[in-house]
């Protein structure tokens, strides 16, 4: 009897998850032959029993195959709402939609949220790790990743001479919630004057007088700061030491700090890149990595392996328990990291090093 195969993206979208879709729906029928379906909305999908069959060719345009470079999911996906509060239902829908084994991908969050409900179902379940974040455990890569850092330092080599040409000081937020890989890789490969990110304290002083040597010691009038979303408040701040999320937005936050610090005689200017980080079409390596990912995860099923996620570790893709990943998610940013000393090294500044949050 034919086997039946269902796959759904959850959480914040991200450049890639269309190449898995490709690569699972490809290899899944071509080599097994399988049926695949796809799951909408995730979680949302399975608690209205909704099902979309999906083949290879099923969405050629005269025989070009979009979804290697469309960004998105063709899936949809979802972030929000109480799933938890319908484990009953959906863990239903999973055998009202007659699957005989599931693939989700998505990050930390919706993968733990996934684990309860096919420990609760016992489905046959493999995850996928995605995320701009780059906060999964257990895996060298995830998808989404790399075209997120891309598109940053496509944006910072365009600030940049604006910088330059009004002697600017632009600061620029990104995403990645408590973790700074975001930041960090991106304010390293597009050439930030500093990068601010959550696991190290920083001070006001000490970038303004990081500003101060550039300007004194290069000649340089402008700069490029990096913040990640997460960033707390600097450790000699004017605000509460209880306040660690200003209402403003933390980039906006540390221009206002800066202009304060040095008398308003620094002209800031803030970009807060947002959305358009999750947009786009995907990099070369997020198209390898999803399409090894995909190919893997139908792999670990076809084998009778489940409550596994799919890492890439020493170039290659290994399968490793998905309680395991949970158990150490979100993965931070180690301050004494080789990317972190590599940024001092080239005279970044990256906070304080006496200095670390726990």
């Amino acid at each position: 009897m034919q086997k039946r195969l269902g796959i759904l993206t959850s959480g914040g979208d991200c450049p890639g998850l269309n190449a898995v879709i490709r690569a699972v729906v490809s290899h899944a029928t071509l080599t097994y032959n399988w049926q695949v379906v796809g799951i909408p909305y995730a979680t949302r999908g399975l608690l209205e029993r909704k099902a979309i069959p999906l083949s290879i060719h099923g969405l050629d345009l005269r025989g070009i195959d979009p979804l290697l470079n469309m960004g998105g999911t063709i899936l949809g996906s979802i972030n929000k709402g109480d799933t938890l509060a319908h484990v009953e239902e959906i863990v239903a829908g999973y055998h009202a939609l007659e699957l005989d084994a599931l693939i989700g991908i998505g990050g930390d969050g919706s993968l733990a949220i996934l684990n309860q409900l096919q420990k609760q179902g016992n489905w046959n379940f493999v995850a996928i790790p995605k995320t701009i974040d780059c906060d999964v455990s257990s895996t060298e890569k995830v998808i989404g990743f790399d075209t997120a850092v891309n598109t940053i330092v496509d944006a910072l080599n365009r600030l940049t001479f604006t910088a330059a040409s009004h002697d600017r000081v632009m600061i620029v937020e990104v995403m990645g919630r408590t973790a700074g890989h975001l930041a960090l890789q991106s304010g390293i490969a597009g050439g930030a004057d500093a990068i601010l990110i959550p696991e190290i304290s920083y001070t006001i002083q000490g970038v303004c007088e990081h500003l101060a040597e550039l300007r004194d010691r290069w000649g340089r009038r402008f700069a490029i700061i990096v913040v990640a979303e997460g960033v707390q408040i600097a450790a000699d701040s004017s605000q509460k030491p209880s306040s660690q999320k200003p209402s403003c937005g933390i980039g906006q936050y540390i221009a206002d700090e800066l202009c304060s610090c040095t008398n308003h005689q620094i002209d800031i200017r803030v970009s807060v890149l947002g959305h358009i980080q999750r947009g786009g079409i995907p990099s070369a390596s997020d198209r390898l990595i999803a399409t090894a990912f995909g190919k893997a995860a139908v792999d670990l099923l076809a084998n009778g392996q489940s409550a596994q996620m799919v890492a890439w570790q020493n170039g290659q893709v290994i399968a490793v328990p998905l309680e395991t990943v949970l158990a150490s998610s979100p993965c931070l940013v180690n301050p004494n990291h080789f990317l972190v000393q590599t940024a001092r090294a080239l005279g970044i500044y990256v906070g304080e090093e006496s200095i670390l949050f726990g």
